[in-house]
């Protein structure tokens, strides 16, 4: 027969288990907030599979963290891209964790992905 695990004990290894988990891998950001803030991205990057070119990449869907990196270094100059680094400028830390919330929460479905050509 099974040993059964007391509930104390199972809160207190899911909280030292949320200690061990590093910050960088919880999710962070409002969404909601994010939508708002991403009106200038969604020129290009539209919601879903749809974007403006076939060079810009598809964002609907990614890992937030990778999101929060490449907005992070498209803001400092590390990765060069002239519209990326107008755009992302003055965005503040809270606004790149907002606007990478809002789009990895998006579906994407890359076998279904249009290139408009506007």
């Amino acid at each position: 027969m099974g040993k059964v695990i007391p509930f104390a004990a199972q809160i207190l290894f899911g909280a030292l288990f949320l200690l061990a988990v590093p910050d960088d891998c919880l999710a962070t950001g409002d969404a909601v907030a994010g939508r708002n803030k991403a009106q200038p991205c969604l020129t290009c990057h539209r919601k879903g599979n749809v974007v403006l070119g076939e060079k810009t990449p598809i964002i609907s869907g990614q890992y937030q963290d990778y999101l929060m990196k490449s907005l992070s270094d498209y803001r400092s100059g590390v990765r060069k891209h002239q519209v990326m680094n107008e755009l992302s400028a003055n965005l503040s830390d809270k606004d790149i964790e907002d606007i990478s919330a809002y789009y990895s929460g998006l579906n994407s479905r890359l076998s279904d992905s249009t290139h408009e050509n506007n």
